[in-house]
Order: C-alpha cells, then structure tokens, then sequence
C-alpha cells in the first residue's frame, strides 16, 4: 500500500466513523456526506494537477481565514468551494492527525442536520 493510500485509508476511517457517515464517488474523487444530506469532506488526490493530496472541508464562516493566516503551508482556499467558506488541508507529509479528525468533525458538524449533531455531540 503506497503512503497516499495509507494517508486516505485513514481519512476514510475518520469520515466514517461519524454518525450515518457516507461515502460516494464524485469527480474521480471520495466524498463523504452526512447522512443523506450535505458532503462534509472531499478528497483532492492531486485532482487537475494539484500540488498537494489534500481534503477539502466545509467551515463556518472565518474559519477558513484564520486557518490560513495560522499555516499557509498546512491550510489553503481550495478552488471551486473556497467561495463558500471551505478550507483545503494538506495531508502530504506528516499530517496533524488530531488537527485533522477536528476538523472533519467540525465540517460535519456545520453541513449536518439536527439529529445527526445531537448524535455526534452526545457520542454517537
């Protein structure tokens, strides 16, 4: 298994592993969705010539500023979404695994209905 597929596998698990999490194809890609609702994650796997293998993740408003001006090198406006609010997180080289599984939770828990928040907050 090369490191990118190691590095997705464990992205997946994350994703996954929130409440009525889904999984689909779009545009050569992964993307996970809360429940039947709204994608809370994309993969980038270097799509269109993209420097990094990066996921993609829907941010309350400022969210995705101030990750930027924190770390330029690690966080980036993604194209296509970044408009809206989404942060691009570079998983190439040693990923902050802790920094990651947050804020796929927080993407989530800004797409995710009701029900599945109160899910998520109350541990499952």
């Amino acid at each position: 298994m090369t490191r990118d597929e190691k590095v997705i596998q464990k992205l997946r698990g994350l994703c996954l592993s929130l409440p009525d999490a889904t999984e689909k194809r779009s545009h050569g890609e992964p993307t996970w969705k809360a429940g039947k609702g709204k994608v809370f994650a994309m993969l980038d796997n270097h799509h269109h010539g993209a420097e990094h293998l990066s996921v993609w993740l829907p941010m309350p408003p400022g969210v995705q500023q101030s990750l930027i001006e924190l770390d330029a090198q690690r966080f980036f406006r993604p194209p296509y979404v970044g408009g809206a609010g989404w942060v691009g997180v570079v998983l190439d080289g040693r990923p902050d695994w802790a920094m990651v599984e947050k804020l796929v939770r927080e993407g989530f828990l800004h797409v995710a209905g009701a029900r599945l928040k109160s899910r998520l907050l109350a541990g499952g």
